[in-house]
């Protein structure tokens, strides 16, 4: 039997394919909105589970306070009574041998006060001795995209850019600055490049915008940042179905087919428009027919994995309360750990569960070090311990540990990235009835993904509304599954 709702699939159940689904619901409630995600779950990365008693996120364990996208969804799929800010507390760089606190005013590492930088004691003499001749500099011309590495280093020197920028790029890519896109990755610095000629002053000139009461930076849910997919897919209304792989991609003349599940028993679901909202990878795939533009421009996507270490320790185990959030690792302090986050330090809420409980996560892996995350999950617990006792003095055995994987899981946005996301979009705009979304286009947390998920929903409306001659006719057939 015929249905007579427009039907819509969503590839992919991460936070972006949810938030597509719960966007076109929301403008249309006519329309049979069907999530198909290959793994057991939704969500992706973002994934909360208990250790030793306390719900402690997997993945991303907090979202941009300061740009909207990502709280107001959470407000408006009836979470907004669970958002929770971290308590006022500063992060470290462990730099040189010592943990030392993270100068005031920076920008992504680019420092803006060189006497708060001293006062931090990141840099050797040498190098912040470097510093300020950013200021007698002739201009460092930028008219094209170029390398992080290539503008900080020929401006304020390559300490600044191995001890603070390196660690906070890490932080949110496990990416090197020496590949990572200028423009795609550090935009007000990028924009700041093009029209002064002290890196310093326009570091300074950010800071000095910035809204002084603009908040906390990172806001999350007391439930964890993992609450925030099942809450997204229940409001959606969609049909969520999990553990269908979606192998192959077809225009018909009314609309899309997929093709889903094993070869030995394959599942064809039409549409009349689609999303994708996967990996790069997985997206190029299914292009690679229809649009194969597209497809090559994703294929050439390249993507870090990393390893999170949870441990949960008598909180009696370190001789003294951690003074901060947690600390960053530059790369050229050869560790293992690239960061370290106390998260019931930097979580109120966490130490409230259990307050004789100190919960930490350590970060392993960046772009190039696969060969670390080939040990097993014991290796990886002992190396973390073994930071922990070094670096913060813990005595003891953890009361309880877990490993987390995330294989391929962080697109790098190299040089030249906006660019060929704007091929891309241009390749798939000319297939009515298609978009795309997630972390491979326009940026990796979570605001910026339901950004990119909303615009993908709104682009699917438009096309549906113009076949309809402008009007929402919900009685007209849609096609099914067969």
């Amino acid at each position: 039997m015929e249905r007579t709702r427009r039907h819509v699939v969503v590839v992919g159940g991460g936070i972006a394919g949810l938030a597509a689904a719960w966007y076109l619901r929301q403008e249309d409630d006519g329309l049979t909105v069907t999530v198909l995600e290959g793994a057991s779950r939704v969500g992706g990365k973002l994934h909360a589970t208990p250790i030793a008693g306390i719900q402690v996120d997997e993945g991303a364990e907090a979202m941009l306070a300061r740009r909207p996208e990502g709280k107001e969804l959470a407000r408006m799929v009836g979470l907004g009574d669970e958002l929770v800010h971290p308590a006022p507390v500063g992060a470290s760089i462990l730099s040189r041998g010592a943990l030392r606190s993270m100068p005031k005013g920076q920008v992504m590492g680019v420092p803006a006060d060189i006497a708060e930088l001293a006062r931090s004691g990141i840099l050797s003499p040498g190098g912040l001795a470097r510093v300020p001749l950013d200021q007698i500099l002739p201009a460092t011309l930028i008219t094209s995209d170029v390398s992080v590495a290539a503008y900080i280093r020929a401006r304020v020197g390559g300490e600044v850019l191995d001890r603070m920028v390196e660690p906070l790029l890490g932080g949110v890519y496990a990416g090197r600055a020496e590949t990572l896109s200028l423009d795609a990755t550090m935009p007000a610095i990028a924009t700041a490049a093009r029209t002064e000629r002290s890196l310093l002053r326009a570091a300074r000139a950010i800071t000095e915008k910035a809204p002084k009461d603009a908040g906390p930076v990172f806001t999350t849910l007391k439930g964890g940042m993992g609450a925030l997919p099942p809450a997204v897919a229940a409001a959606s209304g969609a049909e969520i179905r999990t553990g269908v792989m979606v192998r192959e991609l077809r225009r018909t003349s009314d609309g899309w087919s997929l093709v889903a599940g094993p070869a030995r028993a394959p599942e064809t679901i039409e549409a009349d428009a689609v999303i994708i909202a996967t990996p790069a990878p997985a997206a190029g795939r299914l292009l690679a027919g229809e649009v194969p533009k597209a497809a090559a421009e994703l294929s050439r996507i390249e993507y870090a994995s990393m390893a999170i270490v949870t441990l949960a320790y008598p909180r009696a185990a370190f001789p003294e309360q951690p003074a901060g959030s947690g600390y960053l690792v530059p790369p050229v302090e050869g560790r293992t750990v690239k960061a370290a986050t106390f998260s019931t330090v930097k979580w109120p809420h966490l130490a409230e569960a259990d307050p004789a409980v100190l919960v930490l996560r350590c970060s392993i892996g960046r772009l190039g070090e696969e060969a670390v995350l080939q040990r097993d999950d014991a290796e990886l617990v002992a190396l973390a311990m073994a930071e922990m006792a070094e670096v913060m003095g813990v005595r003891g055995l953890p009361l309880q540990s877990r490993v987390t994987r995330w294989g391929g899981a962080l697109p790098q946005y190299e040089v030249g990235h906006l660019d060929r996301v704007a091929r891309i979009r241009a390749a798939v705009a000319v297939q009515p009835g298609l978009a795309v979304c997630g972390a491979a286009y326009d940026g990796l947390g979570i605001p910026a993904c339901v950004s990119t998920a909303r615009t993908a929903a709104a682009t699917i409306l438009s096309h549906l509304k113009e076949e309809r001659g402008g009007e929402w006719r919900k009685d007209q057939p849609a096609a099914g599954t067969r």
